[in-house]
């Protein structure tokens, strides 16, 4: 399928060290020996660390080099059990092994999994993290670090029931399964500073958090799927859940989540403006460095190989749009996400800039 030009209303930006943090990052998976040498190889290819540079284009410089080795560490979760490796549908065994490497992200110094290449990468990555963020942050760290365990064994459980979940349930585990959730506590130890509880676990502040998932969720969705359709167990994907969902062609449904997605953009859009007209100047970079993480998996999924697959291009476009296929303020017919245009009254017009 040909993948259109999706709408993004966000201004590029990279950190300028991009380069050297990506060679960092190829070298931190040799160190801890992570996947195999032809899967490290393949990796480097695919500029980790140009997309962790774009996630925080002006961030401290070593929390976007934890975050860049940490993507490339969730990769190597995420390729070596969870998708591709041995446990991808034994949801039983990977819970047990994820229940362990949790417990090495709890307390790293727990003598478990010693010498286990995941478990030491994770080691070494709470403990930069401990040193970057607050207690408060590393805590909540963690915490979405078990939301995206949780979220992936309930995937090994649909694909070992041959399963294609409804679309209600898979976009409320895409919000998790994704380890989109598990990237934004960088987002403010990125800049030094710690939000406030009751900004930010306010449910406006959290929709937007959960917009941002399901944004790049369905955009990595919509880019990956030429790739994914390719393999097997092909169940969790937008394109697909919506094809069985509504029963589309392929094209239908592609149509269908381009439309999804840039209806959430516009609401985001509108939240974010009304929550910058009465947030803390911490609350106005928090949402910010959320509209950088969805620009981020914009620019990083039409360029990094990992999506473009040269060996079977994918047809993917090579430049955005600034007009949103749908710009409806009616609520998506998603009953776990419907909440979100509850916070924006619907005669609010979103604005077209980033």
């Amino acid at each position: 399928m040909v993948i259109p030009p999706t709408y993004a209303p966000i201004p590029s930006a990279i950190h300028p060290s991009h380069a050297a943090i990506d060679k960092q990052t190829a070298a931190w998976a040799d160190q801890f020996d992570l996947g195999s040498p032809q899967w490290r190889s393949r990796l480097a290819t695919q500029d980790i660390g140009a997309f962790a540079s774009r996630i925080l284009p002006e961030g401290q410089e070593d929390v976007v080099a934890v975050l860049s080795d940490f993507v490339i560490w969730l990769f190597a979760v995420d390729d070596g059990y969870c998708e591709e490796g041995d446990l991808a549908d034994k949801p039983y065994e990977l819970a047990a092994v994820l229940h362990r490497l949790l417990r090495v992200a709890q307390n790293p110094h727990t003598p478990m999994l010693a010498g286990d290449p995941l478990a030491e990468g994770l080691r070494d990555l709470t403990l930069r993290v401990s040193r970057c963020g607050t207690a408060l942050q590393v805590g909540r760290w963690v915490d979405t670090l078990r939301e995206y365990f949780f979220a992936v064994v309930w995937e090994a459980e649909q694909r070992a029931a041959n399963r294609v979940p409804t679309l209600n349930d898979y976009a409320l585990m895409r919000l998790y399964d994704g380890a989109t959730s598990v990237v934004q506590p960088f987002l403010e130890m990125g800049h030094g500073y710690e939000l406030q509880p009751h900004e930010r676990d306010s449910p406006a502040l959290r929709a937007a958090a959960e917009m941002t998932s399901f944004i790049t969720t369905w955009d990595n969705d919509i880019y990956s799927h030429h790739k994914e359709s390719r393999g097997t167990g092909y169940y969790l994907n937008s394109v697909r859940v919506l094809m069985h969902e509504y029963d589309l062609s392929p094209e239908a449904a592609l149509t269908m989540a381009v439309a999804q997605r840039d209806r959430v953009m516009c609401l985001f859009l509108s939240l974010r403006a009304k929550l910058e007209d009465q947030g803390s100047p911490q609350m106005r970079q928090y949402l910010r460095s959320l509209a950088a993480f969805i620009r981020a998996t914009q620019d990083w999924s039409i360029t990094s190989l990992r999506y473009t697959t040269p060996d079977d291009p994918a047809d993917l476009p090579h430049a955005f749009t600034d007009r949103p296929t749908d710009d409806s303020t009616e609520p998506l017919d998603i009953a776990s996400i419907s909440w979100w245009w509850d916070l924006v009254p619907a005669s609010r017009t979103a604005p077209l800039g980033g």
